[in-house]
Formats: structure tokens, C-alpha cells, sequence
């Protein structure tokens, strides 16, 4: 391999000569060899994002001249489009501020922007950080983050599975089944009606998670080092904002406060915490799903899921529940990063946390993990529920629970006595009331309606 030499302030660094990196990254990629994960390509675009918007600030502002300022713009829009990916190298268990990957932003931007310019334009610190510090930087860089994904993949993925199940729900009109408690008999229950309670499961999260983007979408972008702006001019901090809010579409203001912007991760411990309720709903809605699928012949079996593949190696035509089970074990991911990401937040000493790369890696995976499960489960599972309707109807008859319905005519003792003796003999709840000598066969046709229970 060839290499070239950079320096920075501790001396000089050999340097892979077909990267784009400098010596900082250089040291941070040789110090930090640890695990497979590597900073989420989604911070490096957002790093993008904001390095572009603080050209521009810095241009609007008198700082920075016209042709730095479109040369920054020109590389970053390369990063955004993926094409400089393998550029970015370094791993999440790095420096607890991110500046390692601050300068790997950089370090890129000059070293391509110079050979695109032909000529030594822009160096790192000076330019492409100018108005700016790692501390505010990598902060600012989450929020935007965090905002895209969870518009641009999370929101979108939840309208598809909901939409899936307002399709079921028409489809069902009128399916009444056995309703279930502490995974025993219960009332009927309208199958539409048990795919709206499916469908709460995830517009009711929806909402939460689109109301904490307001608390995402003040950036620390100004504050530099310790959030005074120091070195940053005035009006910086909001026209870098504005301008973001310009290339992203979204509406980014600056943070009120840069001393808790940069010492407090508490908007995305917030927003995290509305993700971990829908990963805990959409663990109980795949357990339903599964529970009601199961069989098909000694199970539930009131509903058929897709066959997607074989499902054992030994037991020929089984099938498996897959995608109940891969959405799961995703909940449960995201359930463990809710842990993870409560505890770096807590990590605010003084001036600065320095927990942010391992705390953006997990909400970032969350929100990836949420979005593509979502939509494998709909595309893969959910627009292929069929309801077994003989099933239900066998399962809804044979209930106990029914005798509910007499509590009005005979009373909850008699009822209760009812329910029992027809279990006890294995015989029907008519033939159950009767024998006790509560209602006539007559009056009990006459007020046991099951299918006007619900």
C-alpha cells in the first residue's frame, strides 16, 4: 500500500494515499481498533448537512469567501450521495465528544475540495470547522440525524402497517370470535375490533414519536466549545440554523440554551423513550399474531400468515412464524438500547457528555431496526392475514365465557354455576342452564345471542 504524509499538531502521520482522511483520522483509526461498528453513515450525512450550512453561514456572514464556500458545498454533496462512504473509517468506540469523526468530516471535505480545486484552498480547521467546535458540532449532528430517520424512514413505515390493518379491518366486518384475557376465554370480541386495538398499537406511538421532534429540532450548533461561541460570530448560530433548515427541509431553530445543549441529551433520551413503546407494542402485536396463527391443527389457528420459507430441517411442511419472530427480537434490541441510551445520557459532566457516539449509534440502529421491520412484517406477513372464520366460529361457541350474557336473565351465581357443570360434564351451556333449571330451552334461545355480544 502507498502512502502519503500528513501532520497535525502532535506530528506527522502516514497516510493511506487513496483516502481522503488526515492525519487525525489517521491516529483515531490506529488507536481505536475495536469492534465492528463503525460511526452510522447517517451521522456522517448529517455532518455533511451542517459542515455545507456553516459554508454558508459563514459566507452570509462575511467570514468566508465565495469560492471556499461552494467548494465545501460541492464535497459535501458528494458525501450525501454516498459517493466518498468509504472515507469514513472510524468506530463508534472512539472519543466520547465524536471528534475524531468531526475531523474526519473535515479532513475529507479539504482534501477533496483541494483536488477538485487543483490547489491547496481549504484546510480542516480553518475552514471547514471555522464558527464551529466538535462539542457543538457532533451534538447538532445527532439531532439532524435523528430527525431524518425517523421522518424519512420510521413515520413512513408506521403508515404502512396501519394502513394495512384499516384494510383488514374493512375485510372483517361483521367476524365475531372469542375474545381472550390472561391467555384465557374471555367475551366475544369483534375480529375488526381486535385489528383496531392492532392498529392502536401503532398509531398511538406515532404520535408520540412525531410530537418529540420538536424537542430534536434546536440544534447546539453555535455554542463551540463549551457553549459561550467562542469564536463563532454573532448571528451564527441562528442563520447556521436557518440554512439547515433550508437544505433539510425541516424546521431547525437553535438551541435557547447551548449549555444544555451541550452537556444534556435528554431530547433524545425523550425521544427514544416514545420509540421503546412502540417497540414494546409491536412485541405484543407479533405475539398475537403468532398466538393466533398457531397450529394450524393443535393450535389457535384463527388466522393463516403467509409460508414464507420451509420452517425446520427435519419436520418436513412445517411453517414458521418468521416474521412475528424477527420483529420481536428487534423490540427486544430496541428495548436494550433504551438502556443503553438512558445511561450515556446521564453522563453530562460539567461542560460536555461525552457518551454521544455510543448513544447515537443505538438510537440510530433503533430507529433502522424499527423502520425495516415494520416494513418486512407488512410486506411479508401482515397484508397476507387471512381469519380462519369456521375456526373462530367453532372457538366462539364452545366458549364458556358466553355465559357472561346470562348474568342479566339468571344472575352471576347461577351463571357461574352454569359455566361450571357445563365443563365439568363436557356438555353445552344451554344443556348446562337447563338441567339447573335457570331458564327454559326456549327463553334461553330467546336471550343467548353470542354474535350481539360485541
Amino acid at each position: 500500500m502507498e502512502y502519503r504524509i500528513e501532520h497535525d499538531s502532535l506530528g506527522e502521520v502516514k497516510v493511506p494515499a487513496d483516502r481522503y482522511w488526515g492525519a487525525q483520522t489517521q491516529r483515531s483509526f490506529q488507536n481505536f481498533p475495536i469492534g465492528t461498528e463503525k460511526m452510522p453513515k447517517e451521522i456522517i450525512r448529517a455532518f455533511a448537512i451542517l459542515k455545507k450550512a456553516a459554508a454558508i453561514a459563514n459566507h452570509n456572514l462575511g467570514r468566508l469567501d465565495e469560492k471556499r464556500c461552494k467548494l465545501i458545498g460541492q464535497v459535501a454533496d458528494e458525501i450525501l450521495a454516498g459517493k466518498l462512504d468509504d472515507h469514513f473509517p472510524l468506530a463508534v468506540w472512539q472519543t466520547g465528544s465524536g471528534t475524531q469523526s468531526n475531523m474526519n468530516v473535515n479532513e475529507v471535505i479539504a482534501n477533496r475540495g483541494n483536488e477538485i480545486a487543483g490547489e491547496k484552498l481549504l484546510h480542516p480547521n480553518d475552514h471547514c470547522n471555522m464558527s464551529q467546535s466538535s462539542n457543538d458540532t457532533f451534538p447538532t449532528a445527532m439531532h439532524i440525524a435523528a430527525v431524518l430517520a425517523i421522518e424519512d424512514q420510521l413515520l413512513p413505515s408506521i403508515d404502512e402497517l396501519s394502513a394495512t390493518f384499516g384494510e383488514l379491518m374493512e375485510k372483517n366486518r361483521g367476524v365475531v370470535k372469542t375474545g381472550r384475557t390472561h391467555l384465557q376465554d374471555a367475551v366475544p370480541i369483534a375480529f375488526s375490533q381486535e385489528i383496531s386495538g392492532w392498529r392502536a398499537l401503532l398509531t398511538e406511538p406515532r404520535d408520540m414519536i412525531a410530537a418529540s421532534l420538536q424537542f430534536l429540532k434546536p440544534l447546539a450548533l453555535g455554542g463551540t466549545a463549551v457553549g459561550t461561541g467562542l469564536n463563532a460570530p454573532k448571528g451564527f448560530a441562528e442563520e447556521v440554523a436557518r440554512v439547515v433548515g433550508e437544505l433539510t427541509g425541516q424546521d431547525f431553530v437553535t438551541a435557547a440554551n447551548k449549555f444544555h445543549a451541550l452537556s444534556s441529551k435528554d431530547e433524545l433520551v425523550f425521544a427514544h423513550g416514545a420509540l421503546k413503546s412502540l417497540a414494546a407494542n409491536m412485541l405484543k402485536l407479533a405475539n398475537d399474531v403468532r398466538w393466533l396463527a398457531s397450529g394450524p391443527c393443535c393450535g389457535l389457528g384463527e388466522i393463516q400468515i403467509p409460508a414464507n420459507e420451509p420452517g425446520s430441517s427435519i419436520m418436513p411442511g412445517k411453517v414458521n412464524p418468521t416474521q412475528c419472530e424477527s420483529m420481536t427480537m428487534v423490540a427486544v434490541q430496541v428495548l436494550a438500547n433504551d438502556t443503553a441510551i438512558g445511561l450515556a445520557a446521564s453522563q453530562g459532566n460539567f461542560e460536555l457528555n461525552v457518551f454521544m457516539p455510543v448513544l447515537i449509534h443505538n438510537f440510530l440502529q433503533s430507529v433502522r431496526l424499527m423502520a425495516d421491520s415494520l416494513r418486512s412484517f407488512n410486506k411479508r406477513c401482515a397484508v397476507g392475514i387471512e381469519a380462519n372464520r369456521e375456526k373462530m366460529k367453532d372457538n366462539l361457541h364452545r366458549s364458556l365465557m358466553l355465559v357472561t350474557a346470562l348474568n342479566p336473565h339468571i344472575g352471576y351465581e347461577h351463571a357461574a354455576k352454569t359455566a361450571q357443570k357445563a365443563y365439568r360434564e363436557n356438555i353445552s351451556l344451554k344443556e348446562a342452564c337447563v338441567a339447573l333449571g335457570y331458564l327454559t330451552s326456549e327463553k334461553f334461545d330467546e336471550v343467548f345471542h353470542p354474535e350481539e355480544m360485541v
